[in-house]
């Protein structure tokens, strides 16, 4: 396959990954529709904020971890993603295709379920560890721990 073939496909999968975000599915339903059999999700953060934020500082692997991650971070926070809360593919997709990844920035509203308190933040989505069916194989995520930290409280 050729690099820019191999970006082409990259691209699609990421984004359309990113645009189901903003009403998405179960996550079971996302990971058997955008990730490889053994995925992984890292949203990095302090590994002091674990006690409010269980979800950051750590790697969730394969389908059950990753259903896992989704189930805690969803317990904690809401996300809400406008329409545009992603770039057009071509806009602001950057994809090496060479090394197998691609980072975009986002946009989204965050609400702590348990004070209700909101923040409005952009975000980091890096991919890679790709299958050779443009699977994604490593989910990592970089945003605003310290909103987050304050926003859940004690």
């Amino acid at each position: 396959m050729s690099s820019s073939t191999r970006a082409a496909a990259l691209r699609k999968t990421t984004h359309a990954f990113c645009h189901t975000l903003i009403s998405p599915p179960p996550p079971s339903e996302l990971l058997s529709t955008y990730f490889t059999s053994s995925p992984k999700i890292t949203e990095y953060g302090p590994e002091w904020s674990r006690s409010r934020l269980p979800f950051l500082a750590k790697t969730f692997t394969g389908k059950d971890g990753c259903e896992e991650y989704f189930k805690i971070m969803t317990d904690v926070l809401e996300m809400s993603l406008p329409a545009d809360a992603f770039p057009k593919p071509d806009e602001g997709f950057i994809v090496d295709a060479e090394a197998g990844m691609v980072s975009v920035v986002g946009k989204g509203r965050f609400t702590a379920k348990k004070t209700g308190k909101g923040w409005d933040e952009k975000f980091i989505y890096r991919f890679s560890e790709f299958d050779a069916e443009g699977k994604i194989g490593h989910w990592e995520v970089w945003a605003d721990p310290l909103s987050a930290w304050e926003a859940v409280g004690e």
